[in-house]
């Protein structure tokens, strides 16, 4: 099982997210959790792609992390 990070921002309207590994996989929702879910279903979708097309698939390799400031 791979695990790609996926980073979901605040948009004007919406949220989008995407993933660093995979360039061009994007997704937008209504709520968090929407666009969470929209994005598990594009990064399917995206590496179902690569292989029918026998593309090699990225290894994920992107990682992140927060910091607190007081």
């Amino acid at each position: 099982m791979k695990q790609y990070l996926v980073v979901v921002e605040r948009a004007a309207a919406n949220y989008s997210a995407y993933s660093p590994d995979l360039p061009g996989c994007e997704a937008t929702g209504a709520t968090p959790e929407e666009t969470r879910r929209k994005m598990q279903e594009a990064i399917a979708m995206h590496l179902q792609g690569l292989t029918e097309r026998h593309l090699p698939v990225p290894e994920p390799t992107a990682s992140a992390f927060t910091v607190e400031i007081p």
